[in-house]
């Protein structure tokens, strides 16, 4: 198993950023794919981001996040990071790091049904 604890999460002007992260325990953290998820009040979970085991390029993306986004992970230190550029009142949210763990290197999900470990989410707040 792995327990993952977010933070980072606070208020922002529209155009700023933030960035939040995702440490993780127990279990080895390099062989989970990760998965960021966001849920807006009265609206259902979404898919923001996810990465591969394999780090680097390896990483997906909700096209109302491309381009501002960026996913990336630190398997040293145990942590998933998501660095959120160009903020909208639209990305207000908050915002779930997940897991699956994956004997394939190269395995990501965008769907939330596939992760089996969850955070406790961080709030986001975008002011316009």
């Amino acid at each position: 198993q792995v327990q993952l604890v977010e933070s980072g999460g606070g208020l922002v002007q529209a155009g700023g950023s933030l960035r939040v992260s995702c440490a993780a325990s127990g279990r080895t953290f390099s062989g989970y794919a990760m998965g960021w998820f966001r849920q807006a009040t009265g609206k259902e979970r979404e898919f923001v981001a996810a990465i591969t085991r394999s780090g680097g390029s390896s990483t997906y993306y909700a096209d109302s996040v491309k381009g501002r986004f960026t996913i990336s992970r630190d398997n040293a230190k145990n942590t998933v990071y998501l660095q959120m550029n160009s903020l909208k009142s639209e990305d207000t949210a908050v915002y779930y790091c997940a897991a699956r763990w994956s004997t394939t290197l190269f395995y990501t999900s965008t769907t939330a049904h596939d992760y089996a470990y969850w955070g406790q989410g961080t709030q986001v707040t975008v002011s316009s």
